[in-house]
């Protein structure tokens, strides 16, 4: 959720730090800080110098004086946990005697209580957050190196973290930790970086290093090292990111939001490509990891994600089992580890999060692993902590994501799932000509895509007619429920208009009672078997003079409006009919005057429990 940065070098740090934290803006946060190792006087060591600021980064940068010089320094972004937005809880966090200097991801679970013993010691707390805590842990050890020091402070600490830490007694170095948030380092030329998110970093490098759990490193201008937190050597080879600081530009669109929607027919083009076997009317996913003879042994498959990514997994679910015939189900994967659940040998388990660093899914991975499961991950980050702690997988290949609202990742997410659901059913008992016909209607995504989004005008005129209601129902069947429970967030997140996702078979079972004219109606309608039964399902909300949007295949008669998106396969139509749904929920949003890539008390990557 909040956003590291750091440098060491010889470069003026300020100018960099900010832009760092300009380009994780889109994580989500309320308040921002920046501190820097000043120029050591003769015999003395160097002072730190800081600056924080509640609101947005512009607002600490107009703070920053403009004699604000030093080689060394770590930023932040903060998204509240302990503490409400302020200057005062704003990170970086200092000890008593301005030497330390710490920023933090995460949440130390047993804060309180270490906050109770210090302040019994005699310790002075300026802020209410956890991260303090550390600050003082760390100032008071008596460790004779920063590293021994931060090291001796870990020791007492429960929880997740993701930390860089200065101190003015060793000005060469920044030491970083991470545990459960996550922590990449930046390789430069005779200056080094530390971001908590690539997306810091590609201005400047593409040689990364992601730290795993229990793992530290120490940053010099000219070199590093990583070690874990017991303190045993670690080896860490530099992998190169592929994707450039110009994917990270809103490449002349309003926000970000608009130009990912619009991205997604390259971005499902870019999924599919080089992995369709044509000879044998399936596809290749070489990161799988899982033979033929091993896919014939999975008797289920359980799909774990939370939010967006719980309902790609929906679908997901719902191909698998169409397409392959194996029992498939998907679980938010903040619930699935707190009920103590009975992991099958035979079970398949499929890990989904858009930046690989969801800590309910990574925490719900590592819990499996325990267990002695087998986990695939199904991420958009290579090298990410998910993409690392399972036995393999797919990426999603939807390039960077800045808006915190996910539409594009979403789409090639599910489309990564019909491909994984068609190479496990052709490897069973789907057939080469169904395996034919699921390749001919993947192939016409893209350009369908393209057919849907030609049609934004009529969607924006669409969304301006609904965007005084106070609640909207959301509503499908097998296949649209799924979308419906996806479009309902959509329009949640960005526009704030309460919104609730149903069965279309559940109406009758209590919600009726909420349809009247101001609670307009969502409803998906594929041209499927259940067409007649979705009709039906309208003509109970038109009865009670509801107001009903449809998004189908043909114009539906009792619908006030429909909005009509091209026919592909049934199994594939869910992929298309979300799409326009995203760019009502963006419309809307955009009528009603809201901060759409940065909506309120949300964060892009959910990094604590």
């Amino acid at each position: 959720m909040c956003g590291i940065v750091g440098y060491i070098g010889r470069r003026d740090v300020a100018p960099l730090l900010l832009e760092g934290l300009q380009r994780l803006e889109y994580r989500g946060y309320d308040s921002a800080g920046i501190v820097i190792t000043g120029k050591a006087a003769a015999g003395k060591p160097g002072a730190l110098k800081m600056v924080k600021a509640k609101g947005r980064v512009r607002e600490l940068e107009a703070k920053v004086p403009k004699r604000f010089a030093g080689t060394t320094g770590i930023a932040h972004t903060r998204w509240a946990t302990h503490g409400a937005p302020s200057d005062e809880n704003a990170h970086p966090h200092l000890d008593a005697e301005n030497k330390v200097a710490v920023v933090h991801n995460g949440i130390i679970d047993n804060a309180s209580e270490l906050r109770a013993r210090l302040t019994a010691d005699g310790t002075v707390f300026l802020s209410e957050t956890d991260t303090e805590v550390l600050v003082h842990l760390i100032a008071r050890a008596q460790a004779d190196t920063l590293e021994e020091k931060v090291r001796e402070a870990l020791r007492h600490v429960e929880g997740t973290y993701g930390i860089a830490v200065l101190h003015a007694d060793f000005n060469d170095r920044i030491v970083v930790a991470r545990n459960g948030s996550p922590v990449v380092l930046g390789i430069g030329e005779k200056e080094m970086f530390v971001a908590s998110d690539v997306a810091a970093l590609v201005a400047h490098t593409r040689q990364v290093v992601t730290l795993d759990d229990g793992e530290m490193a120490t940053l010099k201008a000219d070199d590093f090292r990583t070690y874990t937190t017991e303190g045993s050597t670690t080896t860490a080879t530099p992998t190169t990111v592929e994707w450039e600081a110009e994917s990270y530009d809103m490449g002349g669109h309003d926000t970000y939001m608009h130009k990912e929607i619009s991205e997604q027919a390259d971005a499902v083009d870019r999924v599919l490509r080089g992995r369709i076997d044509d000879r044998f009317s399936t596809v290749h996913l070489g990161g799988l990891n899982l033979d033929a003879r091993e896919a014939r042994g999975v008797r289920r498959i359980k799909i774990l994600g939370c939010g967006t990514s719980y309902h790609a997994g929906q679908i997901g679910a719902q191909l698998i089992e169409e397409l392959a015939r194996i029992p498939a189900d998907a679980e938010p994967a903040s619930e699935f580890r707190y009920r103590n659940p009975v992991v099958d040998p035979d079970t398949l388990y499929i890990a989904v999060s858009q930046s690989g660093e969801t800590y309910d899914v990574l925490a719900a991975v590592q819990e499996l692993k325990r267990k002695g499961a087998r986990v695939l991950g199904v991420v958009n980050v290579v090298g990410s902590a998910i993409a690392r702690e399972a036995d393999g997988g797919t990426y999603v290949h939807a390039g960077p994501e800045v808006c915190v609202v996910s539409t594009k990742c979403f789409t090639n997410t599910v489309v990564a799932f019909a491909l994984f659901a068609l190479h496990l059913g052709r490897i069973r008992d789907l057939s080469v000509a169904d395996g034919k016909r699921i390749i001919d209607g993947l192939r016409r995504l893209p350009e369908q895509i393209s057919e849907i989004l030609a049609n934004e005008d009529e969607i924006k005129r669409l969304a301006a007619e609904y965007a005084d209601a106070k609640s909207m129902m959301f509503i499908g069947r097998v296949r649209g429920y799924p979308v419906a429970r996806e479009a309902s967030l959509k329009l949640k997140e960005v526009s704030y208009i309460h919104a609730e996702a149903y069965p279309a078979s559940e109406l009758k079972h209590g919600p009726l009672a909420l349809i009247e004219p101001a609670m307009p109606t969502v409803a998906i309608v594929p041209d499927d078997d259940l067409l007649e039964k979705n009709r039906a399902a309208m003509e109970e909300i038109k009865a009670r003079s509801g107001r009903i949007l449809a998004v189908a295949h043909q114009v539906q008669e009792k619908a006030d409006h429909t909005i009509v998106v091209p026919k592909n396969e049934n199994e594939l139509d869910p992929i298309l009919m979300g799409i326009p749904l995203q760019l009502f929920a963006y419309h809307t949003a955009l009528a009603m005057g809201r901060d759409i890539d940065k909506p309120r008390n949300l964060a892009k990557s959910v990094t604590v429990e």
